[in-house]
């Protein structure tokens, strides 16, 4: 900086000042300097163009919220969603923090306005012929029969009873059900759920269970192959190798098993608190993001079938 008083300084001046503060004071590491200098270029090419000159480091104490709310409607009339403006957002609150320990320039109004929230995005579920062709075919591949019934057993579970890969995987042996019983399942939080077994994951089970090699009360249910408990990223591992080896999407992934599990139960009628208790969800409203999924399908079909859908 030149040394004049913080008010007259260029804010291309700040801004530089503030890059140094994060790359010797802060090591922050060369991609976040690279990114925050860019957003904050951004910010003061845009007070370019609404003041007509360059800022100084009086005109960033006088931005107005008004002025921030023109700048992020700026950024989202260029395609810029929620995630990004809230991005640029927190690069411009810490900017005018250091403003305001450093140089005693202060405007609170980035403190003022309210960051856009991010969309969730929907839940992906697979289509019901190619959940089921992972469930019956994924063990197809594998290097024995007990393998091939274990695979096809943790698949059975995450699609025919809802369940997180880490939920199936957590379970015991005791944790099995007498027949026509309820699972059990230890969910997020330790919170228990009850949810019924149909009959094919039941034979699912079964059929591993046959090959379990040592199936005392408290041995995991499904083992990997040097007899621990099977992990999660082999289970990913051979999904991905099935979806590619069988032309399915890449978001053909355990966790889209329970996806599906949700988006099929209600598109058959369920009940969506009903679904809301098999999932283990604590808010009805995460459970409703399955409406959104269903609504977008069904307008999909009605896109690619109706005849005047083109018109």
């Amino acid at each position: 900086m030149s040394g004049l008083p913080p008010s007259t300084e260029t804010a291309l001046a700040l801004q530089a000042a503030f890059l140094a503060y994060l790359a010797g004071e802060r090591r922050a590491a060369v991609k976040t300097i690279e990114t925050y200098g860019g957003d904050l270029a951004e910010l003061i090419g845009f007070l370019t163009l609404h003041i007509g000159s360059e800022p100084t480091g009086a005109d960033l104490a006088a931005v107005s919220l008004a002025d921030l709310r023109a700048y992020l409607a700026r950024l989202a009339t260029k395609g810029a969603g929620n995630a990004t403006r809230a991005k640029k957002l927190s690069a411009i609150r810490s900017f005018y923090r250091y403003l305001r320990l450093r140089h005693g320039i202060t405007n609170e109004a980035s403190t003022l306005i309210l960051t856009p929230r991010s969309r969730r995005p929907l839940p992906r579920a697979l289509t019901a012929p190619d959940a089921r062709a992972v469930v019956e075919a994924l063990g197809d591949t594998a290097a024995s029969q007990a393998l091939a019934a274990r695979d096809n057993a943790v698949m059975a579970l995450l699609y025919g009873a809802g369940l997180r890969i880490n939920e199936a995987l957590s379970l015991d042996w005791r944790d099995l059900p007498p027949p026509d019983s309820p699972l059990r399942v230890r969910g997020k939080g330790g919170k228990q759920r009850i949810v019924p077994l149909l009959a094919a994951v039941r034979a699912a089970l079964a059929d591993w269970g046959a090959h379990h090699p040592a199936p005392a009360p408290d041995a995991p249910l499904f083992l990997g192959a040097r007899g621990a408990r099977l992990n999660a990223g082999v289970v990913q591992k051979h999904l991905r190798a099935f979806r590619r080896a069988n032309g399915l999407p890449e978001h053909a992934t355990p966790h889209a098993l329970r996806h599906s599990f949700a988006t099929h139960l209600l598109a058959g009628g369920a009940d969506l608190r009903a679904i809301q208790e098999l999932l283990g969800h604590a808010s009805l409203s995460t459970t409703q993001r399955y409406t959104a999924v269903d609504t977008a399908q069904l307008l999909a079909v009605w896109q690619n079938a109706h005849p005047r859908a083109g018109s």
